[in-house]
C-alpha cells in the first residue's frame, strides 16, 4: 500500500488484507483502500433484438426528455400506444442483421467492452491499483447508477465520469451526465466527482480521425471523388436554442480536413438519424449522398466521426440504407471507414484526456 491521499482516507491507513483503519476500534465497518474510478459511458443497447428487450430499450430512450422534450400528455400516448406497438419489430430486425451472435450482444457492447479493457490496462500500467476503470450505459445494461454503486462498494472516493462523446449535444453528453449525478443522490458516502468534456478538437483524437482516412483510402484502388463526414443529427430548433452539437461537428470536419492537408472540396458534413416531422441539421446524409452520385461523382467514403463505436446508425444506416441510396441514384463505390473504436490511437487520445482531467488527483 502507498501513502497516497484519495479522499479523507491515506492508502496506508487501512491494514493490508483486513479492511480495517490501523487506528480504529475493532467494532469499526470494514473499509476499503481508496481508489479513483474511471467511469467510460456510451449511449447504450438493447439486451437483445426480441420485441420485449427492444421495447424496454427504445421506451428508456425515448422517454428521455433530453431526446425528446415533447409534452408528457401529448408524447406518452403516441409513444406507448403506437410507436413503441411497431417499432421494436423493425428496430429489432435492423439490430439482427448486425449483432454479435458470437457473443450475444450488440457491436456497440462489444466494443465498448474492448475499449474500456485497453484503457484499463493503460491506466494500470500508468498509475497501479490506484485507479479503477470501467464502463456503463445511460440505457440498457449496465446501468450507470449501477456501475457507480460498484465504484463506491470497491472504494472509489473520488469518480471521473468520461462520457465518450466526442462533442457536446444535449442529448448524449448531457443526459449521460443527468444519469451520473441522479445515481450519485443514492450514495451515503458520495464520491467527489469530475466529468469530461467533449474533446472534438484534442490533437490526438482528430490525428486518429485523420489516420483512420489515410489507412481507408490506402486499401482502395481508387481516391473517393468525395469523403462525407455524416454526424449524428438533430432537431435545429435544438441549435436555435443554444446547443453547440452542430458548431463542433462542423469544426472538426475543418480540422480533419486541415490534418489531411485537403482542399474545401474534398469533403463533405451532413446530418442522419432524422426522426419525427420538424425540421433538423442539414444537409440530410441520405439525401445528400444521392445528389453526388446525381452530380457525377460515383465514388465516395463515409465516416461517422460522432461515434466513438460502431453501432446501429453505422453498421446498419450507414452501410445500409445510406449505401443504398448512393448506389440507387447511380453511384457505383461506396466505402464505409468504421469508427475508431478500440484502434490503438483512439485509445491513446482517449488516455489523453483521461490523464489532462486526472490532473491534481493521481
Amino acid at each position: 500500500m502507498t501513502d497516497v491521499l484519495a479522499g479523507n482516507v491515506l492508502a496506508g491507513d487501512v491494514l493490508a488484507g483486513t479492511g480495517r483503519l490501523a487506528h480504529a476500534p475493532a467494532s469499526h465497518p470494514t473499509v476499503k483502500a481508496p481508489k479513483i474510478g474511471i467511469l467510460l459511458a456510451n449511449l447504450g443497447t438493447p439486451d437483445g433484438y426480441d420485441y420485449w428487450s427492444m421495447r424496454r430499450y427504445l421506451n428508456e430512450f425515448l422517454s428521455d426528455k433530453r431526446v425528446v422534450d415533447i409534452s408528457d400528455w401529448i408524447w406518452q400516448p403516441l409513444l406507448q400506444l403506437v410507436i413503441l406497438t411497431k417499432r421494436p419489430f423493425t428496430s429489432g430486425a435492423n439490430y439482427k442483421l448486425i449483432w454479435n451472435h458470437e457473443k450475444n450482444e450488440s457491436p456497440l457492447l462489444t466494443i465498448t467492452k474492448d475499449q474500456t479493457a485497453a484503457i484499463a490496462a493503460a491506466m494500470k500500467a500508468r498509475y497501479g491499483d490506484e485507479v479503477m476503470v470501467d464502463f456503463a450505459m445511460r440505457y440498457g445494461n449496465p446501468s450507470t447508477a449501477s456501475k457507480v454503486q460498484a465504484m463506491v462498494a470497491a472504494g472509489c472516493e473520488k469518480i471521473l465520469f468520461f462520457p465518450l462523446y466526442p462533442h457536446y449535444a444535449g442529448a448524449t453528453s448531457a443526459t449521460a451526465n443527468d444519469a451520473f449525478f441522479a445515481a450519485l443522490r443514492t450514495e451515503k458516502r458520495q464520491p467527489a466527482a469530475r466529468t469530461v468534456a467533449e474533446y472534438f478538437a484534442h490533437p490526438a483524437y482528430i490525428k486518429a480521425l485523420a489516420d483512420s482516412v489515410r489507412t481507408a483510402y490506402a486499401k482502395l484502388d481508387h481516391v473517393p471523388d468525395m469523403l462525407v463526414a455524416s454526424y449524428h443529427g438533430m432537431p435545429l430548433r435544438y441549435l436555435m436554442e443554444g446547443d453547440p452539437y452542430h458548431c463542433h461537428c462542423a469544426k472538426t470536419t475543418r480540422l480533419l480536413r486541415e490534418e489531411l492537408g485537403w482542399e474545401k472540396s474534398r469533403i463533405d458534413t451532413t446530418f442522419q438519424s432524422v426522426f419525427g416531422r420538424e425540421e433538423w441539421l442539414k444537409p440530410y446524409t441520405v439525401e445528400h449522398v444521392a445528389e453526388l452520385a446525381k452530380a457525377g461523382m460515383k465514388r465516395i467514403a463515409v465516416m461517422a466521426p460522432a461515434f466513438s463505436a460502431d453501432c446501429i446508425e453505422t453498421l446498419e444506416e450507414i452501410n445500409g440504407e445510406i449505401r443504398e441510396a448512393f448506389e440507387h441514384a447511380g453511384g457505383e463505390e461506396f466505402t464505409y471507414i468504421p469508427c475508431l473504436n478500440d484502434d490503438a490511437a483512439h485509445i491513446a487520445a482517449l488516455e489523453a484526456v483521461i490523464v489532462e482531467n486526472l490532473g491534481g488527483w493521481v
